[in-house]
């Protein structure tokens, strides 16, 4: 027994030992990894940073973390920092009970996190240098800076650069810089120049990188085919010996790199341009050499994989360095981004630090070049027919090339210091060792055994690595980015606050000082509480503020170009913007008129509500023009007449009452106000504190107004914030009503919505129905889902009918009221009933309202008149609320008909993303709600729903997805940016005011960029949803009147929806068409289809081309004609070209131009036209580069487009919306009307 206590208070004591040492052991390691960190200049980092740190790897998901962990309170400041040792303490707490595995996952983590926060802080300095620029070119304070000043500036930094600068610079002349609007419509539809694409050379140098592969795969498929080993020796002498020449053309980024040697022996012609020359040689070689994700295309990664893989096997096997574990070690942003995938693969590759830092480097990215091959497959080059993915290896043993790709990584750490951190390997020795401890120390559990030999392995570890260090002083990690250090501040952390001003709070701050409108502060405070997402610019053409003027230089610089080159951008912008004397007054003058104008609209909306007491959403003119004509005494009275002969008042009510709007009495008052003699400013104020003085509200009223006006706005935030859904809208609406009616009529009251349908079932019982669409709970069993006809009882279509409410005080006397609930006794139908129209902005009915209180058990239960006011206003607002809804429908129904078109005639876009804007969970704050997301490949043209919402939190992370969609919001600009090593081109979707109503996201995955044909594809799909934007929401909004073209679009609003891409796509091409000249169309007439008979020396390569274009331009023009001249199948002359092609003349393209595809007179042969269109490519159409043929191409596929949906019924165009209870929805996309990839 004595033995038994002592052998257990051993084990006890021997426990207690393995855990303090592997507490201690992690504290090293902690204490090792803080110096990863960049930290601010007293020693610490915020402690965010660390939160969001330890939170993002407790919600991996392939970890289930989220159970063990403890709970986290995240600060939202920069404030609280941490020291070396309170880091340790903070993060020992929460890992304490992990296993040593997951603490070296987390120790990982925290690396790659470090690298990332390096790469945050970057930009931030770039974005300060940017926003510092701006402040210092707005010499006035006004707040914005001239657009077409900036834009020639940046063209002419970009003509002076160097070559290969420019070559990572974006040009400013192309799309994005410049808007769709702004480019003429035959360059933006027919320009095939691949010089014009935003990275110059682009295409030309893709081309040679595909060329240079396929040379790379065929000499590595002969080699693998040499069977012997003598024969193997052979090739690898001759390889050796041979290898200087051949290296001449192997990659691009070596002769990248001659040339930039070239070019800083010569002069610069742009001041300080040595400067800039040497920056971007730095980055060039970072951009080819060391972020394989950011190549051109993915055959650049093969190629480079390649490349790589034969420096790789230069090295002999040995042993893998210790120091690869050591958690002090750091890598860069790249190479942090492949660790998780190279893991989860395998890779097996050893680096030999011991010889050098760069050796080992070159190792580890060869292995992540690997990885990204390995993740998808290759398109457009010769790799596609590779049978497998593995590595080939290769015994070069050339030291020129090992020596050029070493001087690339010792460039490449001016900016970052890379060391391995992937794979670790024990020596054998030390393995027996740990062997025979864990033999000895059975007893101890499992799970201490592991602690025991971790911990071990950690202290040898630490020591190798600390030996390391000193051997190598250039792998610690610098505490300063390009010999700059941090501040310790974040400028996107404060970026609206410190930056940007709001002009709306601004103004309401100054009413709230002014004691003359004490009476509508608090109606001012709730109108800035309710205002739908604040903080976003507005793009208008003519100027820039701070967010758009950043966005635009970073859009410019791109991301990898070093800080160095954003100050020379800054210094030359600093000599070159000026301003004149003139310029500078007329801008300061449009600041205080706008500052003006918005401290009107507060004034004027904040009275409006005061007057409207009720909520009704308007006001009586009569008793308007009552109380302003005695304003001073009537002695202005008959100036104010005269308002009313500049404006169109809207149409009396059957009552004669006419009734004003919000806008409608702000821009009465006015003209009012331009009418008086005096300062307008000042007249306007005088006039509004005379009405409201004037005005007299019981403080009941105002407590009413107050609570109403909140019940109101909720149900426009439900439409805000629904997505693409009415129920939040419906359950909103009938909440108002409840609470207003218990609130402030004390009675129980019952409502639903009914809307009016075509009556397609029984047409003999009227034309429309009224369909009860949504209900209050008790009465859904009886009137949900049900049809009211014209024929049957009830007063809804005499609503219909006269477009004024109508109110039922007591419906058991009425006798021309429905009741839905038979079994209701006779002597139970007591109550009152109230039916309203709710009418569109055209001042059409689509609906009806209607509200009894026939649950009421009360005997008096009548409406008074200032609950029909409200209730009018619940109306109005529903009906604002519900073509809210259906305009976010309309255009998602847009966006994915433009979606469907682009992916079937493009093939380097991987993923395409929807977002909508939606007012955040915070005041001032915003989200995006994804709706729509398209991943290759895409079978069956499927679209699924996003479910989540992704809420503006502050970030320490710019380079998450989400703030980069914010970027975009913010500014209202293009924005491309590397996210996780993918590629992203955003594109905001904007209002009529210039303002993002939403985001589309490219993911272009690997590639740098997409090929100029699909840039140019993707343009023209943007300008035309972007253009049916516009005119949704205009016709929305009442600004501009429905036009139809098409006979198609009087179908009906949903199927309108449908075909508007095509309409407007059909219309640019037409406009385009109409541009053309005669010459145009001879060139391709008089092009010769036979084979002339020096094309007999010709190569079969090109004769075969000649043939191909030739049947191209005959196919192409047969198809049209069969649309205009669809009797020509059925004649004689239709096989004969020479016959044929007399039909295209000028009469010809005018019919073109005026044809509607949809008309019903319009018979044609659809199946023998599409196999005249449809047999060619978008490829083959692009590569013969001409106008006529390109614009006839998408001319013909649109028509085609078209007839096949005016030929299947309503149904196949319906838009695929969610609701709140789909997971998932699907859309069709019109797959076989639409040009083909290849």
């Amino acid at each position: 027994m004595k033995e038994s206590i002592k052998q257990k208070r051993e084990q006890r004591q021997f426990i207690k030992e393995v855990k303090v040492r592997v507490t201690k052991t992690r504290k090293q390691a902690l204490q090792e990894q803080f110096s990863e960190w960049i930290l601010d200049p007293k020693g610490t980092i915020p402690m965010v940073v660390i939160q969001n740190v330890l939170h993002e790897f407790f919600q991996n998901p392939d970890l289930q973390l989220e159970i063990c962990c403890k709970p986290m309170d995240i600060v939202d400041s920069m404030g609280p920092r941490l020291n070396k040792t309170e880091f340790i303490e903070y993060v020992s707490s929460y890992v304490a009970d992990f296993k040593n595995e997951m603490f070296e996952k987390l120790l990982k983590h925290f690396c790659h996190c470090a690298d990332e926060f390096r790469e945050v802080i970057k930009t931030d300095m770039r974005r300060q240098i940017f926003a510092e620029l701006f402040l210092h070119c707005d010499h006035g304070k006004v707040g914005f800076l001239d657009r077409q000043r900036t834009l020639a500036l940046l063209e002419t930094f970009y003509d002076q650069s160097s070559k290969m600068l420019r070559s990572l610079l974006r040009n400013p002349r192309q799309w994005p810089f410049i808007e769709f609007e702004e480019i003429d419509l035959p360059e933006f539809w027919g320009d095939m120049d691949n010089q014009k694409h935003i990275y110059e050379d682009f295409d030309k140098v893709l081309l040679e990188m595909n060329a240079q592969l396929s040379e790379k795969y065929a000499s590595k498929t002969q080699s693998k085919l040499l069977e012997t080993p003598e024969d193997q020796h052979y090739h690898d002498e001759h390889s050796e010996s041979t290898l200087p020449e051949q290296q001449r053309g192997t990659t691009a980024e070596q002769e990248r790199n001659r040339i930039l040697s070239k070019e800083q022996e010569q002069g610069r012609e742009l001041t300080g341009e040595k400067e800039l020359d040497k920056d971007s040689v730095t980055e060039q070689e970072t951009h080819t050499g060391s972020t394989p994700e950011q190549g051109s295309s993915r055959e650049l990664i093969i190629e480079q994989r390649l490349h790589s893989d034969s420096v790789i096997e230069q090295e002999p096997p040995q042993s893998m360095s210790s120091s690869e574990q050591g958690v002090n070690m750091g890598t860069t942003a790249e190479q942090g981004l492949y660790r998780e995938s190279i893991a989860a693969q395998g890779q097996h590759k050893r680096s030999d630090t011991e010889q050098g830092p760069h050796r080992g480097s070159t190792s580890e990215q060869g292995s992540r070049r690997q990885s990204v091959i390995e993740q998808e497959p290759l398109k457009g080059s010769t790799a596609e027919q590779e049978p497998s993915r593995e590595i080939f290896p290769e015994r070069q043993q050339d030291s020129t090339l090992q020596s050029g790709r070493d001087s690339i990584f010792r460039e490449s750490k001016i900016f970052r210091n890379a060391t391995s951190f992937e794979y670790t390997e024990i020596s054998p020795q030390k393995e027996r060792t740990q062997e025979q401890t864990y033999e000895k120390e059975l007893f101890v559990s499992s799970e201490l055994q592991e602690e025991v030999s971790t911990s071990r392995r950690k202290d040898h570890l630490s020591e190798t690595t600390k030996k390391e260090i000193q051997k190598d002083p250039s792998c610690e990690k610098s505490q300063k980015i390009e010999g700059k250090s941090w501040s310790g501040e974040l400028l996107t952390c404060n970026w609206k606050m410190n930056y940007f001003k709001c002009e709306d709070e601004e103004q309401a701050n100054l009413l709230y000082s002014d004691n003359r409108f004490t009476d509508l502060h608090s109606i001012i405070r709730n109108i800035q509480s309710y205002k739908e997402v604040k903080g976003r610019s507005a793009f208008n053409g003519v100027s820039f503020n701070l967010l758009q003027f950043v966005q635009l230089l970073e859009t410019f610089v791109g991301e990898d170009v070093p800080l160095s080159v954003s100050e020379t951008l800054t210094t030359f912008f600093k000599r070159g913007y000026v301003e004149t004397k003139e310029e500078k007054i007329s801008g300061l003058e449009q600041t205080r008129q706008n500052a003006s104008r918005v401290r009107q609209e507060l004034l004027l909306e904040a009275l409006f509500q005061k007057w409207d007491s009720d909520g009704s959403g308007f006001l009586d003119l009569k008793e308007i023009d009552e109380l302003l004509y005695t304003y001073k005494e009537g002695m202005e009275k008959e100036s104010m007449k005269k308002a009313k002969l500049h404006i169109q008042f809207p149409k009396p009510q059957p009552d004669q009452e006419v009734r004003l709007s919000s806008k409608q009495f702000q821009k009465y008052i006015e003209l009012v106000v331009s009418e008086l003699r005096g300062n307008e400013d000042h007249v306007l104020e005088s006039i509004v504190e005379f009405l409201v003085n004037t005005l007299e509200r019981s403080h009941t009223e105002n407590l009413r107004n107050c609570a109403r006006r909140k019940w109101l706005y909720q149900i426009q935030h439900a439409a805000e914030t629904s997505g693409v859904s009415l129920e939040p809208v419906y359950t909103e609406t009938f909440k108002a009503l409840t609470q207003d009616a218990e609130a402030h009529g004390n009675k129980k009251i019952c409502a639903h919505i009914s809307l009016l349908e075509e009556n397609l079932l029984l047409p003999d019982r009227g034309e429309v129905v009224l369909r009860n669409v949504a209900c209050t709970l008790d009465d859904a069993p009886f009137v949900l889902n049900k049809v009211l006809y014209r024929d049957m009882k009830g007063i809804s279509f005499t609503v219909v009918d006269e477009g004024k409410p109508i109110h039922v005080p007591q419906v058991q006397h009425h006798g021309n009221v429905f009741f839905w609930n038979h079994s209701l006794k006779k002597s139970d139908q007591n109550g009152s009933f109230l039916a309203l129209p709710l009418q569109d902005a055209y001042m059409r009915i689509f609906g009806v309202m209607a509200v009894d209180t026939l649950r009421d058990k009360k005997k008096i239960n009548i409406f008074v008149p200032h609950e029909i006011r409200f209730y009018q206003g619940v109306a109005n607002v529903f009906s604002t609320a519900y073509h809210y809804v259906h305009s976010r429908e309309h255009i998602l129904h847009v966006v994915i008909t433009g979606i469907g078109w682009l992916c079937d005639i493009t093939s380097d876009i991987t993923a395409i993303t929807t977002y909508f804007i939606e007012p955040g969970l915070m005041q001032a704050s915003s989200s995006l709600s994804g709706w729509t997301k398209l991943i290759r490949p895409w079978p069956k043209s499927r679209i699924t729903e996003l479910s989540g919402r992704m809420n503006r939190l502050w970030r320490w992370r710019t380079h998450s997805p989400g703030d980069f969609l914010f970027k975009c919001t913010d500014s209202s600009e293009v924005v491309l940016a590397s996210v996780c090593g993918e590629n992203h081109i955003l594109i905001p979707l904007r209002e009529r005011t210039g303002k993002a109503l939403g985001v589309l996201d490219f993911n272009i995955g690997k590639s740098k960029m997409l090929l100029y044909r699909e840039f140019k594809d993707l343009q023209k799909m943007m300008k035309v949803v972007q253009a049916a934007c516009y005119e949704i929401l205009g016709e929305l909004s009442g600004e501009i009147k429905k036009n139809y073209i098409l006979e198609i679009e009087n179908v009906g609003e949903v199927q309108r929806a449908g075909v508007l891409f095509f309409r407007i796509m059909l219309q640019e091409l037409q406009e385009s068409l109409r541009l053309l000249t005669s010459i145009d169309f001879v060139s391709l007439l008089i092009y010769d289809y036979h084979i002339p008979a020096e094309s007999v020396s010709l190569p079969d390569s090109k004769t075969q081309e000649l043939e191909a274009n030739i049947k191209l331009v005959q196919d192409i023009l047969i198809g049209v004609i069969l649309f205009i001249h669809p009797e020509l199948e059925l004649s004689s002359e239709f096989g004969n070209w020479e016959k044929c092609k007399l039909y295209v003349s000028r009469y010809l393209v005018e019919n073109i131009c005026d044809f509607d595809p949809t008309a019903k007179h319009v018979e044609v042969n659809l199946q023998l036209i599409g196999e005249y269109i449809r047999g060619h490519s978008r490829i083959e159409v692009w590569k013969f580069g001409n106008i006529v043929i390109e614009y006839l191409y998408h001319w013909a596929h649109i028509c085609l487009a078209l007839m096949e949906l005016n030929k299947k019924p309503s149904s196949a165009i319906l838009p695929p919306l969610p609701s709140k209870t789909d997971s998932c929805v699907y859309a069709k996309m019109p797959k076989g009307n639409l040009p083909g990839k290849c």
